[in-house]
């Protein structure tokens, strides 16, 4: 791409579900920045949120270079004097960026690409949407809707080169998996065990697995990083728990994670045999784990997001036998109304043979037309000419 060798990026983001928005625009800007080469800003509203995630950023100081990306605090009635826009120009997930910054970007001699990177869906609609031109009001500037998905037809998935050979390596490195557990004072993993990764918002549906759990004719060590579903893991316990510790009812033992970065939280999905995900970011690199998932998507009004939860299952179970794809529904659908997830699981638990075969193919069938960096990066120079 010798064209945009040092094509330069300003992305926006203002943190709302305090690692999922971020989370999305600090893997982007390490991808720009580490494979493709180009100087990257990150605008961050919240760095204090932002360094659970990144722990080298420093949430005092308001510009940084963190593993080679410039940090800047976005204030929030920051005049941006001075400020001279990047070549691109992102706004992720709709944050409005200051009229300050649009004026910047109108005047300057040559106009950036502006983007706004909007949520993942796997909606039919997504299509018909993506690359969208949406001219500016009053402004000479035009906006372009760049839609994450599942198809040819939008912007993929995010995925650094060299993601899955790395997972797969990984997965066959037992001294490595070793080490890593014995970081958070966790035994290595045991043949007849099942090792499972629960991050999740709160749910009922939660009480009901784990309480099944205690009860499982296999030991079932569960790793819940800190958040929103620990309070539930609690009630099953009959404890209060904070990270680093665990606690042991019948067949569950809970060991409860600090919040790492997300270097070690990949390493966590690569290690277990199943991942349950919330959110946006940790729905994606569930993927990469090439291990079978649950989605606990976020919750919306009227159930929107059971519409969204349904289009994701249309495109992951095509390929997958009949008996799978309907046990991998209702339980994903029980997850989610959070209710009735005993049964659903235990239909589910005797497709796990073929869950698993699926789950190691489908990142293979995600990337046959490029991640989501190349895609955008594609789609800006096709801009630029």
């Amino acid at each position: 791409m010798p064209q945009t060798a040092r094509l330069s990026w300003d992305i926006f983001c203002t943190v709302i579900d305090n690692y999922g928005d971020i989370g999305v625009a600090w893997r982007l800007a390490r991808r720009l920045a580490h494979d493709f080469g180009h100087p990257v800003r990150l605008w961050v509203d919240d760095l204090a949120s932002f360094a659970r995630i990144a722990p080298l950023l420093d949430p005092a100081s308001p510009q940084q270079l963190v593993d080679d990306i410039d940090i800047r605090r976005w204030e929030p009635h920051d005049s941006f004097a001075g400020y001279q826009p990047a070549r691109v120009v992102i706004e992720a997930f709709g944050c409005r960026l200051p009229d300050t910054v649009e004026q910047a970007m109108a005047g300057a001699d040559i106009r950036p690409v502006w983007i706004n990177l909007e949520y993942l869906s796997a909606e039919d609609w997504v299509e018909g949407c993506h690359g969208m031109a949406s001219p500016h009001p009053r402004l000479p500037l035009t906006k372009y809707f760049f839609f994450p998905g599942f198809s040819a037809s939008t912007g993929g998935l995010l995925c650094e080169d060299g993601l899955i050979a790395t997972r797969q390596r990984w997965q066959q490195d037992k001294l490595a998996q070793r080490a890593f557990w014995q970081m958070f004072d966790i035994p290595e993993k045991q043949p007849e065990e099942w090792r499972i990764s629960l991050f999740a918002y709160e749910n009922p549906a939660a009480r009901e697995l784990l309480e099944y759990w205690t009860g499982s004719p296999l030991p079932v060590h569960c790793m819940v990083p800190e958040g929103k579903v620990l309070a539930d893991v609690e009630a099953v316990l009959g404890r209060p728990l904070q990270a680093g510790q665990h606690a042991t009812r019948g067949a569950l033992t809970v060991h409860v994670l600090p919040m790492t970065d997300q270097d070690s939280y990949d390493l966590t999905l690569w290690s277990c045999d199943i991942n349950f995900v919330r959110g946006e970011d940790s729905f994606v690199r569930a993927q990469w784990a090439g291990r079978p998932f649950i989605w606990h998507i976020y919750p919306q009004d009227d159930a929107a997001h059971m519409v969204k939860l349904d289009a994701f299952l249309s495109h992951y179970c095509r390929g997958i036998d009949a008996e799978t794809a309907s046990a991998l529904q209702a339980a994903s659908h029980a997850w989610n109304h959070g209710q009735g997830m005993v049964a659903a699981w235990q239909q589910l638990e005797k497709c796990l043979p073929q869950w698993h075969q699926h789950s190691r193919n489908w990142p293979d069938k995600l990337l046959e037309q490029g991640d989501l960096g190349m895609r955008l990066v594609q789609f800006i120079e096709n801009q630029l000419e």
